[in-house]
């Protein structure tokens, strides 16, 4: 497999050249993220689309489950993804000897958090008792967790492992194992849950030992890679082999937990305002959420350009390169403005189409397009401070940022939403408008306090202060 190595900095080119060549090792990083971004979200869609086709209670079973276990494992994948920064900080400074100690303090902290969410998610029938599930609904919701609990540590696995090889600038590999578990998952699916090769037809069920099934293979087919691929040679897990060290651990969970706190928090906000959306009704509901499908497949580009941002920069700090560094950090807000610019226009000018490809029905169209109107300012607002955050992480600055995202998201994006979408207080009541409205304010703030933050700390020899 061809890898990618992240270049040394040239001081002494032009600015604009440098700004170019470090927008395109941005690219060169950030596209194998982009795919396995979309190869993991992928699995969620054939999920969906084939458990809908096993019945409407294995569809709501499968919703319902995901929307459980999804929230908890965004959270320990940015607890651990402290491992990215950290390691590409080795990589840079060429302290290669550190790489593999902090590896394994990943993975002993992935193998904890696997014990924490399979038991969670193998006790959820409380839980589902409170959303008053029909019996049969519970049944398959509780059976499609219990089968996908047996995948999380494969799953976290990976998501420790990725900290190795994104740290070093090889981006491609998870690409690479990321579309291999999509693969398997596509037929496995389609055994389990409609009963082929002799097997019992397990519906929603089945699609939890799919996935679980998918993420174990790909899991071995990684850590086969990582031990016989030359690239990986100086860091072998086995020989390699460090005992747990709770010092290490504390240090990346300072940096992680908070990473994870604030992707968890944004992930309850939407699904806080899907609750609040109900009373509106199921047309209001359904253009909402295709709103918030179509800006989250968009997201997925500035999102990937920001982990790339991440590694850039810490990789640019370890190699004592802070001019370089500060340079990237900053230069990344044109280009990421260019490309909201760019969405932006194609929601305002499309959005038409875009409303025709999710729904027949003419109410949900207008919904739709009315939001993806405010959508298209949304956006801007949220590529901006998704590349403040990402530069600050790759200055491993995660405290502060953390209590921004908390501020700007339950201070001022939910309770401005509020408002807007059910008083007269600031405006006539504006219905699910107010909260797409509400959101960009939110992330309005977020962007302005997270680039004051950015821009505030000119020495990038060190961390910013948390």
């Amino acid at each position: 497999m061809d890898e990618t190595h992240q270049p040394l900095p040239h001081s002494r080119q032009p600015r604009l050249r440098r700004m170019l060549e470090e927008w395109q090792t941005l690219a060169i990083l950030g596209g194998p993220i982009l795919i396995a971004q979309i190869a993991q979200m992928a699995n969620g869609v054939i999920d969906t689309v084939m458990a809908g086709h096993a019945s409407a209670e294995d569809l709501a079973a499968v919703g319902i489950g995901s929307s459980l276990w999804m929230p908890l494992f965004l959270f320990f994948m940015g607890a651990l993804g402290a491992l990215q920064p950290i390691i590409s900080g080795h990589n840079g400074a060429r302290t290669f000897h550190r790489i593999m100690p902090i590896t394994w303090q990943g993975l002993y902290l992935a193998a904890a958090g696997s014990v924490i969410m399979i038991g969670l998610l193998i006790n959820v029938r409380p839980v589902l008792t409170g959303l008053e599930l029909d019996t049969h609904t519970a049944h398959i919701t509780q059976g499609y967790l219990d089968a996908f609990a047996w995948g999380v540590p494969a799953l976290l696995l990976m998501t420790a492992l990725r900290g190795l090889t994104d740290g070093l600038g090889h981006t491609r590999v998870i690409m690479a194992f990321s579309v291999l578990g999509t693969l398997i998952n596509l037929p496995l699916n389609y055994v389990f849950m409609f009963g082929k090769l002799g097997l019992p037809a397990m519906g929603g069920i089945g699609c939890g030992w799919a996935t679980s099934i998918a993420n174990g293979i790909a899991a071995l087919a990684l850590l086969a890679y990582l031990n016989r691929s030359q690239a990986y040679r100086r860091f072998h897990l086995v020989t390699d082999w460090s005992r747990p060290v709770l010092r290490e651990m504390v240090d990346i969970l300072r940096i992680g937990l908070p990473i994870g706190f604030t992707i968890f928090v944004e992930a309850s906000m939407f699904s806080v305002i899907a609750l609040f959306l109900a009373p509106l009704g199921p047309v209001v509901v359904a253009g909402h959420q295709i709103a918030l499908n179509v800006v989250s497949l968009l997201f997925m580009l500035p999102l990937s350009l920001g982990m790339a941002l991440t590694l850039r920069v810490s990789f640019l700090i370890g190699a004592q390169a802070p001019d370089t560094a500060r340079l990237i950090s900053r230069s990344s807000l044109i280009l990421a403005a260019l490309i909201a610019l760019l969405f932006a226009s194609l929601l305002y000018v499309f959005s038409p189409e875009i409303a025709g490809l999710y729904s027949s029905e003419a109410d949900v169209r207008g919904v739709t397009i009315r939001l993806l109107g405010f959508a298209a300012l949304f956006q801007i607002a949220d590529v901006v401070q998704v590349t403040c955050i990402s530069a600050l992480r790759g200055y491993k600055d995660t405290r502060i940022p953390m209590f921004i995202m908390l501020f700007s998201f339950w201070g001022v994006g939910l309770p401005l939403g509020y408002l807007l979408t059910f008083t007269d207080v600031l405006w006539p009541a504006m219905g699910a408008a107010g909260f797409w409205v509400g959101l960009t304010g939110g992330l309005t703030s977020a962007g302005l306090l997270l680039g004051w933050r950015l821009f505030r700390f000119r020495s990038a020899e060190t961390a910013p202060g948390a």
